[in-house]
């Protein structure tokens, strides 16, 4: 297996040598002992690479300013940040507007689609075990399943869809919601139709135009 301290270095200086500027100073400055502790401690025992994580990573809240994430994992459709907060630094320093500012922002990443989890520094020293395994249900939550008996990423957002409609869905339905072509949103739903979560449902008088309905039997063995 590559040696943590081998692998963490070529990854930094790989994300140093494609910034500049303001970007740079901020992954010079910003990424230290917190941030490569919870590397070593719980994202490296876990994954053993860093593939797809971005340190110092910038995005913009609400307001338009710019935001860095202190790690931004970017596999396919999945955008996880991941934060480190000491309690002195963070709790005992922060007034009623930080405070404000920060759940403002979190609640704008998560409608941007850019979920947010957050560990304590004192965990990921004292208490990596923990954090390792919160971090595990989380990925496992956002990973496509490798296994082919389980629905892909996507796939599950539809069945996800069907079970709140509560109704049959329509192609239609997975268009809009999805913002993917008429052929695109058919594709996924025969997709789930032969794997079991789906059953289509004849309607209309010529019996010929299809919606389509969660398989019960199915449910069971779907975690959301």
């Amino acid at each position: 297996m590559p040696h943590f301290e081998t692998e963490y270095a070529n990854w930094l200086q790989h994300h140093l040598e494609r910034r500049s500027g303001q970007r740079r100073l901020r992954l010079e400055f910003g990424h230290g002992h917190a941030e490569k502790l919870f590397l070593r401690n719980v994202w490296w025992p876990l994954k053993g690479n860093f593939d797809h994580l971005h340190p110092e990573y910038e995005v913009l809240d609400w307001r338009r300013r710019p935001y860095y994430a202190d790690f931004m994992w970017t596999p396919g459709f999945v955008k996880l940040n991941v934060e480190v907060k000491g309690f002195n630094a963070h709790v005992r320093g922060m007034d009623h507007q930080s405070y404000s500012d920060e759940l403002n922002r979190e609640t704008f990443l998560y409608g941007m689609g850019i979920h947010t989890i957050s560990f304590a520094y004192h965990d990921v020293e004292k208490r990596p075990d923990v954090c390792r395994q919160l971090l595990k249900m989380v990925l496992g939550n956002l990973e496509p399943a490798l296994s082919p008996s389980r629905a892909s990423l996507l796939e599950k957002e539809v069945v996800k869809l069907a079970v709140a409609s509560g109704a049959p869905i329509r192609p239609a339905d997975v268009k809009r919601r999805f913002a993917v072509d008429h052929r695109t949103a058919v594709k996924w739903l025969q997709s789930l139709c032969a794997k079991g979560w789906l059953k289509p449902v004849p309607r209309g008088k010529s019996r010929r135009l299809m919606a389509y309905e969660l398989d019960r039997r199915a449910l069971a063995f779907f975690f959301f």
